[in-house]
């Protein structure tokens, strides 16, 4: 199955709740982090919701 490499390009602040609480669901911490997760739709919508936020990448 493909994977998707999501990197943290922007910082959290000032943004919604929902939108940190998604970013730590994912693993993502601070600016620049980077993890590998499969390509499922849920880690897609989670992507979607954040997508002014991070990168994404297939691997």
């Amino acid at each position: 199955m493909a994977q998707l490499k999501i990197t943290q390009a922007k910082s959290v602040i000032g943004t919604k709740q929902n939108h940190r609480d998604t970013l730590r669901t994912l693993g993502l911490k601070r600016v620049s982090d980077v993890v590998v997760k499969e390509d499922r739709p849920e880690v897609r919508g989670m992507v979607h919701a954040v997508r002014h936020l991070v990168t994404v990448e297939e691997v």
